[in-house]
């Protein structure tokens, strides 16, 4: 029996979100070969509001994972449309590149995307564990806190 992402989360006490469309003249997904390329993620919940503010500043630390947490959720949904959304579609994360809202000051990134990172290996097991970059800007669209974009390795389809 194969178990879905959806499955998996709901074990997890997590709901995953319908994926979102682009918000200007891009594709949220591109496929070649067995790669899944995602495009950025913000950290907008499925109600639609938006973790927002810069770490170091407005927002806290705890805030900031849990933004990057929704910002991870966002790219399972993405992985989810865009396989036939079971756990086995993925045959691992390759890299999450993660993008967080910060004063110059702030200096703990890699503290942040910890919130996707667990995320990822709560999710996949082994095969959510993937590199990443954890990289602080002056500012995200929408004022999000944490953008996430990712690389997914897929199984091979067979004929």
């Amino acid at each position: 029996m194969t178990i879905s992402i959806r499955d998996q989360l709901v074990t997890l006490d997590l709901e995953l979100p319908a994926p979102t469309s682009p918000a200007a003249n891009y594709i949220s997904v591109v496929r070649t070969g067995n790669l899944l390329f995602i495009s950025g993620q913000i950290s907008k919940a499925p109600a639609g509001e938006i973790i927002a503010g810069t770490l170091g500043a407005d927002i806290s630390h705890e805030q900031g994972v849990q933004a990057a947490r929704i910002a991870a959720l966002n790219l399972l949904g993405q992985i989810a449309a865009n396989t036939d959304g079971s756990l086995s579609s993925v045959r691992c994360i390759v890299k999450l590149g993660i993008f967080v809202a910060a004063t110059s000051e702030f200096k703990d990134q890699s503290k942040v995307a910890n919130g996707a990172s667990d995320l990822m290996v709560a999710v996949f097991g082994e095969a959510g564990q993937h590199t990443r970059a954890a990289i602080g800007v002056s500012s995200l669209p929408s004022g999000a806190a944490v953008e996430i974009d990712a690389v997914v390795e897929l199984e091979e389809t067979r004929c």
